[in-house]
């Protein structure tokens, strides 16, 4: 029994025949799929994998992917053609009157296929069941994302060698991500943010050309992805004489990322972290410079839709992992952020990220 696909029909308000988790072609390839297979590696286009109330899991796999699905344990089925997939597809749906499907990460093509191939079938919609089962991490995804952590943090740490006046953004990024690779990581969790000076002001800014001059910030956001599975983590450094207002600045966001750590505790709404963060920004001369959410969900994807947010209903329970990630940023100048990973426990919580938060000056 597959206690991941158990995990999603327990959560079902419905009674299903099966569900099914359907990929397209690249983007289009919904991370579900590797979370019911553990598969490693693969891209896996154009495969589904069919799930049961049992817990079974069965994939439809082209050869071009065989060798990687054999690698796992579930009950892999290979075709060769298009109209063998079809006709496959077609044998496991036909006794299905009540079918699952993942309708937020599903290709209007693929649902209206499903459609023609059971035309009896009521469909209905999983997500929510698909993403709550998928927001409680297991000890292979804690293991998979504890490793891009570490790989991440010891990238983080080797940050002020690679900065000095003059080198650009780009080669500050390609550094990085050479680095994480080094490491072991399989490739980046997403495009590494390289900002310098009033770039930094931008929370999602894409690495450019500018160089690193005196008397101004650094930014660096990116992550390790380890089988599969990703870190997000934020440093700020200072290149140069800080002033008054550049060290308040930063202080402000490493005092308020403090109290988004306190403020996570199993059983409170994801809604409080975020609220009590803004509150204590709004009592700070920054007042009204915090743009975005305090945090999001990780996993197989770098913004899982858990979300540490002040409408989020959602409450926190022992195996989520979130991002804590404060951040403040002044138009024209620059801004800082501090992100780091956290585990949440019964207990308390584990900070898996592990880069000193301190406020460094080159």
């Amino acid at each position: 029994m597959n206690k991941r696909v158990r995990s999603i029909f327990d959560r079902l308000d419905d009674e299903l025949d099966m569900v099914v988790i359907s990929n397209y072609t690249d983007p289009f390839i919904d991370d579900t799929f590797f979370y019911v297979t553990g598969f490693e590696t693969g891209l896996f286009e154009g495969c589904v994998a069919f799930l049961y109330p049992d817990g079974d899991c069965e994939v439809l796999v082209s050869r071009l992917e065989e060798t990687s699905a054999r690698k796992g344990s579930v009950d892999v089925t290979v075709f060769s053609t298009r109209d063998e997939f079809e006709s496959m597809v077609s044998e496991r749906l036909k006794s299905a009157s009540k079918i699952g499907i993942n309708a937020k990460a599903l290709v209007q093509e693929q649902y209206r296929r499903l459609e023609r191939t059971s035309p009896g079938a009521t469909f209905v919609d999983c997500s929510e069941a698909i993403l709550s089962a998928r927001a409680i991490k297991d000890k292979d995804e804690i293991d998979r994302i504890r490793r891009a952590c570490s790989i991440a943090s010891d990238v983080a740490r080797s940050i002020p060698s690679f900065l000095h006046k003059g080198v650009r953004e780009y080669e500050v990024a390609a550094e990085i991500e050479y680095s994480m690779k080094r490491a072991g990581a399989d490739g980046p969790s997403f495009a590494t943010i390289s900002s310098f000076g009033k770039n930094a002001a931008e929370p999602h800014y894409t690495a450019g050309g500018d160089m690193l001059a005196p008397d101004m910030f650094a930014l660096f956001d990116f992550g390790a992805r380890y089988k599969r599975y990703v870190s997000d983590i934020t440093r700020t450094f200072f290149f140069g004489r800080p002033s008054e207002e550049d060290k308040a600045l930063y202080e402000t966001v490493r005092e308020a990322q403090q109290i988004g750590f306190d403020a996570i505790e199993v059983g409170r709404p994801l809604s409080i972290p975020h609220k009590e963060v803004d509150a204590f920004f709004d009592t700070t001369p920054f007042k009204g410079r915090f743009i975005h959410i305090l945090g999001h969900g990780i996993g197989l994807s770098v913004h899982e839709p858990l979300r540490v947010a002040p409408l989020e209903t959602r409450v926190m329970e022992p195996g989520m992992v979130i991002t804590i990630e404060p951040g403040l940023y002044l138009p024209g100048k620059g801004g800082v952020r501090i992100e780091d990973d956290v585990l949440i426990k019964k207990d308390g919580i584990e900070v898996l990220t592990s880069a000193p938060r301190d406020f460094i000056e080159l």
